[in-house]
């Protein structure tokens, strides 16, 4: 295995900081991007435990994944 560094935001915390509101359960720097490390066999196998970690459906954009 190999460790992936992966780079997520929230698009929904962003979005409300731009309207000059505040989410009410992630906080403000959500709106920046935060870098996760995952250990997997490939950058696909890390995409997909980021996607379960931090769900589209939840707001949260993957900008990149890449070795560490």
């Amino acid at each position: 295995m190999s460790t992936f560094e992966v780079a997520v935001y929230n698009k929904t915390v962003r979005d409300k900081l731009k309207a000059g509101e505040h989410h009410r359960e992630l906080n403000d720097d959500w709106a920046d991007i935060h870098y996760v490390e995952f250990k997997a066999e490939d950058t696909a196998e890390a995409r997909r435990k980021a996607e379960i970690k931090f769900p589209v459906d939840q707001g949260f954009v993957i900008e990149a994944v890449m070795p560490a």
